[in-house]
C-alpha cells in the first residue's frame, strides 16, 4: 500500500519545534530576525513572500519585507542588502528570485554576508555543503531530507536519480545525499536513456517544471518518489512533475503536489534563519545543529 508523505503535516512538526526554539532564544533576550527584499512585481514573487512573512509571524520571526520598485538600480540594491549586512540587529537576508533582467543576480547573491544567506545560495556556504561542513543547508534541499527521514526512509546506501540540475535544487541536493552516503545520479535535458536510468531508483526526485515528465514506466516497483515540481496543467490546476495517478500504483512512497515540498521549504528557511540568530550569539553556548 502506498504512503503518501504529508509534507504539510510533517511543516506543522516542525513548526511546533521551532516555536520552542525561538522561545528558549527569547529567554535570553534574542528574537530572530529575517530581511526579505522583493524587487518588482512577479505574481508568483508575490505569493512566495507573503507566504514566508505570513509564517515566520506565526512561530515568532521578526520579518521585514522590503518592497522595491522594477526599476531598482543595481546600486541602489547592492545599497540596501549593504545595510541589511551592516544591521547587527537583523540575523538573515534573502532576495527573492528571480530578479529584474537589469539586475545582475549573481552578484546581487554574492554581496550577501554568508553568515545571513539564510536561502544557502552564496558560494561560500554551498561550497561548504559540498565539503561536509555546512552553516547552512539549501532549504528545498534540506526540507526533502527531512520529508525522508521523518517518514523513515534511509538514504544510505540507495541508488538515488535526481532529474534537474539547478543550482536551487538538484546540485545541492545531490551533494547532500552524497554526504549521507548515497550513490546518486544526476539527469537533465540532454541526458540519453532518462527512462531507463529513473527505472533504477530506489529514490527517484524531480525537479525539472515540466508537467507529467515521470511517468509510471521511469519508476521502479517500490521506489519513493519526490516530486518537487510546481506547474500548472492545462486546467490551471497545480500539479507536479510526475503523473501521480499512475505512479501511485508502482511507488511505496511518494509526496503530493501540493502539499509535499512546498510547505517544507518554508520551514527550513525559518530553521537557517533561527540558526543564524544562534550563530551570531554562540558565545552564549546555544547549540547550532
Amino acid at each position: 500500500m502506498i504512503k503518501i508523505i504529508d509534507g504539510k503535516k510533517i511543516a506543522e512538526d516542525v513548526k511546533e519545534e521551532l516555536k520552542k526554539e525561538i522561545l528558549a532564544l527569547g529567554e535570553k533576550g534574542i528574537v530572530p530576525r529575517l530581511s526579505v527584499i522583493l524587487v518588482g512585481e512577479d505574481s508568483a514573487s508575490q505569493v512566495y513572500v507573503k507566504n514566508k512573512e505570513r509564517v515566520a509571524k506565526e512561530i515568532g520571526i521578526n520579518s521585514e519585507v522590503v518592497r522595491l520598485p522594477a526599476s531598482t538600480s543595481q546600486e541602489e540594491l547592492e545599497g540596501v542588502i549593504s545595510r541589511h549586512n551592516a544591521n547587527e540587529k537583523n540575523h538573515g537576508i534573502l532576495v527573492q528570485l528571480p530578479l529584474p533582467e537589469h539586475i545582475d543576480a549573481k552578484k546581487i547573491i554574492n554581496l550577501i554576508n554568508p553568515k545571513k544567506d539564510v536561502d544557502c545560495f552564496h558560494p561560500e556556504n554551498v561550497g561548504r555543503i559540498m565539503i561536509g561542513d555546512a552553516r547552512f543547508l539549501s532549504c528545498t534541499p534540506a526540507g526533502i531530507l527531512e520529508l525522508l527521514k521523518r517518514s523513515e526512509i534511509l538514504v544510505e546506501g540507495k541508488n538515488v536519480v535526481i532529474v534537474g540540475r539547478s543550482n536551487i535544487v538538484g546540485k545541492p541536493l545531490a551533494v547532500m545525499m552524497i554526504n549521507l552516503g548515497a550513490t546518486v545520479t544526476v539527469c537533465n535535458s540532454k541526458t540519453k536513456n532518462l527512462k531507463e536510468i529513473c527505472a533504477q531508483a530506489d529514490i527517484l526526485v524531480s525537479a525539472t517544471g515540466r508537467v507529467g515528465l515521470i511517468c509510471a514506466e521511469m519508476v521502479k516497483q517500490d521506489a519513493v518518489v519526490i516530486d518537487v515540481g510546481m506547474n500548472r496543467d492545462e486546467n490551471g490546476k497545480l500539479c507536479g512533475d510526475v503523473d501521480y495517478i499512475r505512479v501511485c500504483d508502482k511507488a511505496c512512497c511518494i509526496t503530493p503536489v501540493p502539499g509535499g515540498v512546498g510547505p517544507m521549504t518554508i520551514m527550513m528557511l525559518m530553521r537557517n534563519t533561527i540558526l543564524a540568530a544562534k550563530l551570531k550569539n554562540a558565545d552564549l553556548s546555544f547549540p547550532v545543529c
